[in-house]
């Protein structure tokens, strides 16, 4: 799917191929009926012009009774055609656009969503390595899609029309066409010779004159989409900090730059609303000549010549009209074109971002050095990691962390230390595949679960059971168990709500604090049991309390799992014995990370001292005091 051809024939050679070439099929019969009834509805227009020109002429006897039934009989056909072929071929053809539109959605989805975190990757790139990371994901899969296979399937009628219209119209004409005056040596095909030629003239000149047009609206579209989604996406990205603004009284910055994106929009949309105009007027004319000037000019000359009657002239001239109003469906549907080809570039610009990332490091090569060894070994020996350097993009950046040689042994919880910036996260990520440029190796023991706990928790609009249970299913626990990991973690009293999406009509996401988000995350480490566990500032919105029982759940009831934690105390907390959680520090400074076991244990007065927030000339006062008491 990463060229336009490619993308528009993916589902008809896809698993579900029976079901695209059904819809396909009726689709295609529906579209020669409704041409076929477009010759019949000529021939009714015609019998009703000469019941109302002959309807003083002697020789009718029944003037009005000819009149209405040809009348009613034009209306039975309209009624056929309209309410008939073409409204069911509308539905058909709707429910195939629904289809397709939900196969391509279905596709993107499960390419972005796989296990090589193509998402994350797909957003990762750089002007200056010719690689453009493709903007506004969301607008693509979302509103591209959903108008790219519309207009295709409205286009692919339209070419079919043109197709049935031609061979049933133009096998009347042909059977119907008269001697003209001055050109017989085409014998009786005269007429129909004139009204092909003056399709074949009338139509490919304006046709020339749409596409030029076309082009410029093509132009316009792409540019809208891209103005309307920067627009959009920086509004949901504001309503997501929404108390940021509020707290640093950011609104005139936040409108600023609303207005700011709003101009791009105004200026595309004022120039799309002229050519839009411009067209529709274009389109107009052509329709009015079309219609009452070319169609009745090719068998003007018959008429006059008396080798056609005047019910004849009719037919003939209402068929050439059909015939030009078929062939026009370039013209008609150019803006349609524009937008298709505008929505198509806009999808398959994302699929080829897609297939670029399916091999992360062979990607980030191209702006940089990225040559990371995943392997593993026996779980006994844990995680190992060797000759690891991390850098930022571009070739000839210089590493800004390096790890000769670091083991965290299974059961082994380590503290990741060093001054903001100095790379800790990084590191995690690295460990985790979600660091793009460097080098090392990294050894995984075979086998073992990892997770990996963020400072920020974004939760997903699912019961708060299926939040438990990710990443898996809510089918894989069963209630008993997801209450217990719940209740462990201290958020027993949501257990009673453990089935719903919503409480008092908010998400998950809004009901709960910063806090019980991160004792969320508890839990899901309580039901996982991963024997790998990376927590980035995974407490950073606890208390001092909070983060001793955070650490204790853990403690207690996954006790093999190995951890590596990074936050931004200066001293890992310890449980409410003054026992130490965790056995390792990793020390990052000078940009390289060196690994040792913890300090020896610090008297329990001088840890609670060091962990609370208050004046330091006061907390050791305090403890001098307790000191000479002793």
């Amino acid at each position: 799917m990463r060229s336009f051809w490619g993308l528009m024939k993916a589902y008809w050679f896809s698993e579900r191929w029976k079901e695209a070439w059904t819809l396909t099929i009726v689709i295609a019969l529906l579209t020669a009926l409704s041409s076929k009834a477009g010759v019949w509805f000529a021939l009714a227009l015609g019998e009703l012009g000469n019941s109302i020109a002959f309807f003083h002429d002697a020789a009718n006897t029944s003037p009005l009774q000819a009149i209405l039934t040809n009348a009613g009989i034009l209306v039975l056909l309209v009624v056929l055609k309209d309410a008939g072929f073409t409204g069911v071929r509308g539905l058909v053809s709707a429910t195939l656009h629904r289809k397709w539109r939900g196969w391509l959605n279905s596709q993107f989805n499960k390419a972005l969503l796989d296990g090589n975190h193509t998402h994350f990757h797909a957003q990762h790139g750089s002007a200056a390595g010719g690689i453009v990371a493709p903007d506004n994901i969301d607008q693509r899969i979302q509103e591209s899609i959903k108008d790219m296979t519309g207009g295709a399937i409205g286009l692919a009628m339209g070419v079919l029309g043109v197709a049935t219209s031609l061979y049933f119209i133009g096998e009347n004409l042909i059977g119907s066409s008269v001697e003209v005056k001055g050109l017989e040596f085409l014998g009786g095909y005269g007429s129909a010779v004139l009204a092909f030629l003056a399709v074949a003239i009338y139509v490919p000149l304006n046709t020339w004159i749409a596409v030029k047009l076309g082009r410029l609206l093509e132009r316009l579209n792409i540019r809208m989409q891209q103005a309307e989604g920067s627009y959009r996406s920086e509004l949901t990205t504001f309503l997501r900090r929404s108390f940021h603004v509020a707290a640093s009284h950011g609104e005139d910055v936040q409108k600023s730059m609303h207005d700011k994106l709003y101009v791009d929009i105004d200026k595309t949309w004022g120039k799309l609303n002229v050519v839009n105009n411009s067209y529709t007027s274009f389109e107009l004319i052509y329709n009015f000549l079309g219609a009452r000037i070319v169609a009745y000019g090719p068998g003007l000359v018959s008429f006059i010549h008396n080798r056609l009657d005047y019910k004849g002239y009719i037919t003939g001239s209402e068929m050439v009209a059909q015939l030009i109003s078929q062939c026009s469906w370039f013209i008609h549907v150019m803006p349609a074109i524009a937008t298709l080809r505008a929505n198509s570039q806009r999808v398959t610009e994302l699929a080829n971002a897609i297939e670029n990332v399916q091999h992360p490091q062979a990607f980030y090569s191209q702006t940089g050095q990225s040559d990371f060894h995943y392997a593993s070994q026996n779980p006994v020996f844990g995680l190992t990691i060797q000759k690891l350097e991390l850098a930022h993009q571009g070739e000839d950046a210089t590493p800004f962390l390096s790890a000769a040689n670091l083991r965290f042994r299974r059961g082994e919880w380590t503290f990741l230390k060093g001054e903001s910036g100095c790379g800790k996260t990084s590191l995690i990520k690295a460990i985790n595949g979600l660091w793009p440029y460097g080098r090392g190796t990294i050894v995984f023991p075979d086998g073992v679960k990892s997770f990996y706990a963020a400072q920020e928790v974004k939760l997903q609009q699912v019961s708060l059971k299926q939040l438990v249970c990710l990443p898996g299913s809510e089918h894989d626990h069963g209630d008993a168990q997801v209450a217990s990991a719940l209740h462990k973690a201290g958020l027993g009293d949501f257990i009673e709500h453990m089935a719903n999406e919503s409480r008092e009509g908010k998400s998950w996401d809004q009901v709960l604090s910063g806090g019980q988000k991160q004792k969320l995350v508890v839990a899901r480490i309580i039901l996982q049991q991963p024997g790998l566990l990376f927590l980035d500032e995974a407490t950073g919105a606890l208390d001092p309390e909070g983060k001793i029982a955070f650490h204790q759940a853990i403690k207690d009831n996954c006790p093999d799992v190995t951890v590596i934690s990074v936050m931004h105390e200066a001293v890992a907390p310890r449980s409410a014995a003054g026992t130490e959680f965790y056995h390792s520090i990793v020390l990052i400074a000078d940009g390289v990370a060196t690994k040792k076991p913890m300090a020896p244990t610090l008297p329990v007065e001088l840890t609670t001292i060091l962990t609370q927030p208050r004046p330091v000339e006061d907390k050791w006062l305090r403890f001098s005091r307790r000191l000479k008491q002793k």
